[in-house]
């Protein structure tokens, strides 16, 4: 029986479907697909608006004392169209869905599923905590337990939703620690045969060439805070070399002497030093001095509070990993901790076809645009994504540093 035409929108359907089976990082995180731009079709820099739960501080005794109801959005921008462009002939689009699949399709949803996760592991420098030292891979468990504890401090549920995503090298590591543990044959079996994890340590594993590697600024002095009592999304610092460029990193870790990380629910210190991630590059002054932006912010009271209380002055910063160490980020997350963002590209006229696959419950969505060369009798054809990332809660992420 002679094979009928493949049509654009059977194409468009099977690489939505070959593009959610190839994500690895994206699959374990939230996914938000906004249908408002179904009709006419997004473009770069449409922003997706994600809402976050109000915070109460409670009460005690039985005189009522009313909070404000303040909810909280975080701008989700789709910055990032990226595609891939093919082109094959009016007898290619006579194979059969699996032979075109196997020859056009997977090769080229293999590139921009790669692109998609690669950009969202970029996101470990939003994220504080931290396990492990840098430029050592860990070899045991107890390293990624612990940055499960850290998810429990900041109370991170604990519904079957935590990852574990680590490069090839953290992955021979922790086979080879766990292959002697108890637990079912065909578990055992598994790992021996494939490589690779499964569930374990109350996380699913994974892993992914995409991890990225952090390199430590080159710091130089010895940093304290400048003024006590200070608060917000900036600390001002001083003690560091002077006159020196990119002293810190975007993404460099560290603690404050005295300032102690809390539960955001009962706001009671969790007996751990708060770890800050610098948010951007920081230069020291010609005095040594250095404001920092971090995250989180210092909150010392109410609903959102942070830490068990200000620095003091002079109080000491300890940065996690000697100066210029590279270390892969891999990542300990809760889904909410980071959300994948898509919405529907429009569709052009003027062209031969044009066809859209989404899926609300997957949260993606890929355009597939044709147009016949009539000279070359060709299909010139590309693929395109819409979709943009962001770090909503990175306190419910934990790095483990390799």
């Amino acid at each position: 029986m002679a094979n009928t035409l493949l049509t654009t929108s059977k194409i468009t359907n099977e690489s939505l479907m070959v593009l959610e089976n190839n994500l690895t990082f994206a699959k374990g995180v939230t996914r938000d697909y906004d249908d408002q731009f179904a009709v006419s079709g997004a473009k770069i820099g449409d922003t997706i608006n994600i809402r976050k739960p109000a915070r109460y501080a409670g009460r005690t005794g039985a005189t009522m004392s009313i909070e404000d109801h303040t909810e909280t959005s975080v701008p989700l921008q789709l910055d990032t169209q990226f595609g891939v462009d093919v082109t094959f002939t009016t007898k290619d689009m006579t194979l059969s869905l699996d032979e075109f699949s196997d020859r056009f399709i997977k090769p080229a949803m293999a590139t921009v599923a790669n692109k998609i996760d690669f950009d969202g592991l970029k996101l470990y420098s939003a994220v504080a905590n931290a396990v492990g030292t840098p430029g050592t891979t860990p070899t045991t468990l107890k390293t990624y337990l612990q940055a499960g504890a850290a998810l429990d401090n900041e109370a991170a549920p604990r519904d079957k939703q935590r990852s574990c995503i680590i490069n090839p090298v953290a992955q021979v590591e922790i086979v080879d620690a766990l292959k002697g543990l108890f637990q079912s044959s065909d578990k055992i079996s598994d790992q021996y045969e494939t490589g690779t994890m499964g569930l374990a340590g109350g996380l699913k594993w994974s892993m992914d060439q995409n991890i990225s590697s952090h390199t430590v600024g080159p710091l130089g002095g010895t940093p304290l805070v400048n003024g006590a009592s200070q608060s917000g999304s900036s600390l001002i610092t001083d003690g560091w070399t002077a006159s020196a460029a990119s002293r810190l990193k975007k993404g460099d870790v560290f603690t404050i002497a005295n300032v102690f990380a809390v539960n955001p629910q009962t706001r009671q210190s969790t007996g751990s030093l708060r770890q800050f991630v610098v948010t951007a590059d920081v230069s020291s002054d010609g005095a040594g001095n250095a404001t920092i932006p971090i995250f989180p912010a210092i909150t010392t009271s109410g609903a959102f509070q942070t830490v068990s209380g200000s620095p003091a002055d002079n109080a000491a910063i300890t940065i996690l990993g000697a100066a210029n160490t590279v270390s892969p980020a891999n990542l300990v997350y809760h889904k909410s901790a980071f959300v994948l963002g898509c919405a529907d590209l429009m569709l052009p006229g003027g062209v031969h076809k044009a066809a859209r696959a989404s899926d609300k419950q997957l949260g993606m969505s890929i355009r597939m645009v044709q147009q016949y060369d009539i000279v070359n009798d060709r299909m010139p054809c590309r693929l395109d994504v819409l979709y943009g990332w962001k770090a909503v809660y990175p306190e419910l992420a934990c790095r483990v540093q390799g």
